[in-house]
């Protein structure tokens, strides 16, 4: 494969084991977001949940990715990923197997997403690394990283930049 320039040019394996070409969501607007269970910022899957059902008719789509390197806060296999979601959450947008984001092993996913939306520091410099749970990705209807949220952004901020997406 050639460099890769879009979102769809990656693959991911889904909770159940199905691995899945992110190409099947051409045409939307997506946000990715790694997640976990443990965390304090978990209440968030209420809010991406929120968004989703609220859009997902005019072509929004979110993509859960389980991560257990920020304080070892996802511990659970993919079975209990997907109980602790569903029954707490209700989450019922796609959820993915848990894997890496940073460091040598990060999912090549997150690499590109990184690559191409560092986040800026207070002093200007910019780091590709995730900080922590819930950073979250918007990706246009064309496949392009358009947006960063820092973990702590709610839905409620995204929102705007979200309905501009999805026109």
């Amino acid at each position: 494969m050639g460099p890769t320039t879009s979102f769809y040019d990656f693959e991911a394996v889904r909770l159940n084991g199905e691995r899945l070409s992110l190409d099947r969501y051409k045409g939307k607007a997506v946000i990715v977001v790694n997640t976990a269970s443990k965390c304090g910022l978990t209440p968030q899957y209420e809010g991406l949940e929120s968004l989703y059902q609220k859009y997902k008719d005019e072509g929004l789509v979110i993509l859960g990715f389980p991560c257990n390197q920020f304080g070892n806060q996802e511990k659970g296999n993919s079975e209990e990923i997907k109980q602790f979601c569903q029954v707490n959450y209700g989450v019922s947008f796609p959820m993915f197997e848990k894997i890496e984001v940073n460091g040598k092993n990060a999912h090549p996913l997150f690499k590109f997403l990184k690559k191409s939306l560092p986040e800026s520091s207070l002093l200007g410099s910019s780091s590709s690394k995730i900080e922590w749970n819930f950073t979250k990705f918007l990706i246009d209807k064309n496949g392009n990283p358009t947006n960063r949220y820092a973990p702590r952004i709610l839905q409620e901020k995204m929102e705007k930049d979200i309905k501009k997406t999805i026109v």
